[in-house]
């Protein structure tokens, strides 16, 4: 059994930066493609980025240019740095590790105040 466990949400004002990480069970980490996931309220989840084994990462237009994915297959640990935070950027952010059939974390709130 895999377990994922998202930190690093919070209160933010727009325009600003919060780095999200997700630590992983599991030696199969690594082989993994994982991504990061958000759904705001009264909307249906939506992908923000996602990163292969190889570490090659893809984005939603929405934040490409802003946010980074990332992963430390060595501390079983994906990152999600975002910069230049929007208030429409909020909502709770998953980890998701192999894939929709995969593992998801519980979340982690993201609040940006205009």
């Amino acid at each position: 059994q895999v377990q994922v466990v998202e930190s690093g949400g919070g209160l933010v004002q727009a325009g600003g930066s919060l780095r999200l990480s997700c630590a992983a069970s599991g030696r199969i980490f690594g082989l993994y493609p994982m991504g990061w996931h958000r759904q705001a309220p009264a909307k249906q989840r939506e992908m923000v980025a996602v990163i292969n084994s190889r570490g090659g990462p893809s984005y939603a237009d929405s934040v490409k240019g802003r946010f980074t994915i990332s992963r430390d297959n060595t501390k079983n640990t994906l990152y999600l740095q975002m910069n230049t935070l929007k208030p429409e950027d909020a909502g709770v952010y998953y980890c998701n590790v192999g894939g929709a059939l995969g593992y998801w974390g519980q979340g982690t709130q993201v609040t940006v105040s205009s």
